[in-house]
């Protein structure tokens, strides 16, 4: 039964649907299916299949999107689950990201905090218009291992620049890869500013993070 279950988590997930998710989600724990599992074993599968689809072309930004949607909902309602059993998800790093300050777009930040967090990073977003102050404050707190930097406009992508000298100057940069990206970002721009890694997308975002934690398995 357990077994039965979690394929088909993982196949509401690939299907984009998130309703059922957390209905099947829901029907694993009432059936005694240990959260871990169904994290592990049903909606993880699911998120690597979906990246996969969308590296190959198969899939696009909208099923992302829903695809992270019904993650995110199974994993809240996982979260107290695993909590009362103290259980503990090991997680890959720790990573602090933002959209930096001057920009206020969100959506793809969002998705890219939401694709780290399915693949197993502890992730703290900031979320819009994020002062360098804040991403070093939250470092210090944290520990961080990767910063990710987002920016959507060329009038903005020169902040993250300036939040890299700032971790210098803080005395963090040795201690944090910092990753940037946003529509005008490029790999030759990353390189300039002294990044450790560049992603276009989502999907690309957990490769590069993973390969800056020196880690390779990725969605």
């Amino acid at each position: 039964m357990a077994n039965e279950i979690l394929k088909k988590i993982t196949t509401s997930i690939v299907d984009g649907e998130p309703d059922l998710t957390l209905d099947l989600t829901e029907q694993a724990l009432a059936g005694r299916v240990d959260p871990m599992a169904i994290l592990d074993d049903g909606l993880l599968p699911g998120m690597r299949i979906v990246g996969q689809k969308f590296s190959e072309g198969e899939y696009f930004l909208p099923n992302l999107i829903v695809a992270a949607m019904a993650m995110k909902r199974a994993t809240a309602r996982l979260e107290p689950e695993l909590r009362s059993r103290h259980q503990v998800v090991k997680a890959a790093g720790t990573v602090i990201i933002g959209t930096v300050q001057g920009d206020i777009h969100e959506i793809g930040k969002t998705l890219v905090a939401t694709m780290l967090s399915a693949n197993g990073f502890a992730v703290h977003d900031l979320g819009v218009d994020v002062p360098a102050e804040q991403f070093i404050a939250k470092v210090k707190e944290t520990g961080a291992t990767v910063v990710g930097l987002s920016a959507l406009l060329t009038t903005t992508m020169t902040v993250q620049r300036s939040i890299i000298e700032a971790l210098r100057i803080a005395g963090l940069r040795d201690r944090v890869k910092v990753m940037v990206g946003g529509a005008p970002v490029s790999r030759q721009w990353a390189d300039e500013i002294g990044a450790d890694g560049y992603a276009e997308d989502a999907v690309g975002a957990v490769r590069e993070a993973l390969r800056l934690v020196g880690q390779t398995t990725a969605a």
